[in-house]
């Protein structure tokens, strides 16, 4: 049986998606301003899932229904090695290393970025963007909500690290 206050956060959230539209149809101002936030800005998607969680609970809907599960791979960043990189760091690790994620986050690009080669971008909840590339193999898909510690993909002996805040490169040595 479904919970009342499930159903009640399912039907606020419907009314606020048609508000949401029904203004944006009919309100030029309106539009251009939720555009410019939306598509323009950077948005913290990890931020704002953070807050819905701790306001409402769980981002999944029927969420106390679904068997809790723990990660299999939980590990720190380990490295011999740091040297500048472009715009970031260059870490030399094992061969065959296994990538962490250095904290909770959502992965927001997956793909090709040049000189860096397979990238990963996880935008984490303290509002930094990270780029993880040089990566041989990726275990994410994009939108995935990962927790500190979890598994990114793999490199050979060499990962790329990029740290970002609000659009602007930021001084790796804060972060690892």
């Amino acid at each position: 049986m479904i919970k009342k206050t499930t159903a009640l956060k399912f039907l606020i959230l419907v009314i606020l998606t048609m508000i949401t539209l029904f203004v944006l149809k009919n309100n030029e101002p309106f539009k251009i301003i939720f555009y410019k936030y939306v598509y323009e800005d950077n948005i913290s998607f990890a931020k704002i899932n953070n807050w819905y969680k701790s306001k409402f609970g769980s981002t999944l809907p029927f969420s106390e229904y679904l068997e809790e599960t723990s990660p299999v791979f939980k590990e720190q960043l380990n490295y011999s090695a740091a040297n500048i990189y472009k715009n970031g760091v260059a870490l030399t690790v094992g061969y065959d290393y296994l990538v962490p994620s250095l904290d909770n986050g959502i992965v927001i690009f997956i793909g090709e970025k040049e000189g860096y080669g397979k990238t990963v971008i996880i935008q984490q909840e303290n509002g930094v963007d990270v780029w993880y590339s040089n990566l041989k193999e990726i275990n994410l898909q994009l939108y995935d909500y990962i927790k500190e510690g979890n598994l990114i993909g793999s490199v050979d002996d060499k990962l790329y690290l990029v740290f970002s805040e609000n659009g602007e490169i930021v001084d790796y040595q804060k972060y690892i």
